[in-house]
């Protein structure tokens, strides 16, 4: 494989910053940064956090997140500090801080586990439970390597494959919030509907996260769930986006049906949600090889 030079990630980074350009562009572009990875890679993502779209600046974060690179700490200390960003955006850097898992970010997010917007509280609680996790010497790093959808995760799964006492745990609302993501997670890796059925309960913060489950696992059993919620005008935005998306990654002919219906939808977030997730129908039914592939169009 070719090296790939500074020049190209720097042009794939003007693809994500540029907000002329299509934002399903965008976000393969960001996702294409997300893979190469290195310090100029995290600076374009970090100079798009001032876009208007607070869906892109989510996804940004995440991005950063799941790089796991210690150089985008101070990125995302300041979108979690910065009460301007949208909480979804908030909340999200505070899970990327999290995923990071350095014990250098546990003091900030102890400042906003009482922050007054309730999923960044909760977020920065569990990201805080996970780093502690961590640095628990009872915790191998190889028992966080048994996760098929290789994506870096809030919690880890519970290494119990009962789906009944996973479901207990889950629905047991005085359980720590860390102890259901547990669960949670582990149902999902399962993969039955049994457990796909289970997933679909919680507050806002726990019904965003199971929605992107469901979207990992791409269950058509989880279609009418997600389809609820996402035509639901009350459901807090966050979920919505994520149940659009969701659907997107399950790619069913029902999926796109219902993510056309709301391209129109009254929630920006919402609005843009159905079209990257209609891009990512596009993508899970036609023989692409990538959905990154950012790279291969700036090179050519």
């Amino acid at each position: 494989m070719n090296e790939i030079t500074g020049k190209s990630v720097l042009a794939i980074g003007q693809v994500l910053n540029d907000p002329n350009r299509p934002l399903k562009e965008r976000f393969r572009a960001l996702f294409t940064l997300k893979n190469i990875g290195g310090s100029t890679a995290i600076n374009c993502i970090n100079q798009c956090f001032n876009d208007p779209s607070a869906l892109l600046k989510h996804e940004l974060a995440y991005c950063l997140g799941q790089m796991q690179d210690s150089l985008a700490i101070p990125f995302l200390k300041s979108v979690l500090q910065d009460t301007s960003q949208e909480p979804m955006v908030r909340h999200e850097a505070g899970e990327a801080l999290g995923a990071i898992g350095s014990p250098q970010v546990e003091d900030i997010l102890k400042e906003f586990c009482n922050d007054p917007v309730i999923e960044v509280a909760e977020t920065c609680q569990l990201a805080l439970d996970r780093i502690r996790w961590l640095s628990d010497t009872g915790h191998t790093p190889e028992k966080l390597l048994q996760n098929p959808y290789a994506s870096v995760d809030p919690a880890p799964p519970f290494l119990e494959s009962d789906v009944k006492i996973l479901q207990g745990i889950l629905m047991d609302e005085e359980k720590p919030l860390f102890d259901r993501y547990r669960a949670m997670f582990a149902l999902r890796n399962l993969n039955t509907e049994q457990g796909v059925i289970t997933l679909a309960q919680g507050n806002a913060l726990f019904r965003h996260e199971v929605a992107f489950v469901l979207g990992q696992v791409q269950s058509k059993a989880s279609v009418p769930y997600l389809q609820a919620s996402l035509e639901d005008p009350t459901e807090n935005e966050m979920v919505r986006h994520e149940c659009a998306e969701a659907l997107g990654a399950i790619a069913s002919p029902d999926c796109l049906t219902v993510l056309q219906r709301y391209l129109e939808d009254e929630r920006r977030v919402v609005r843009e949600s159905c079209e990257i997730a209609l891009d990512m129908c596009e993508y899970e039914n036609t023989p692409e090889f990538q959905y990154a592939d950012t790279l291969l169009k700036v090179e050519s």
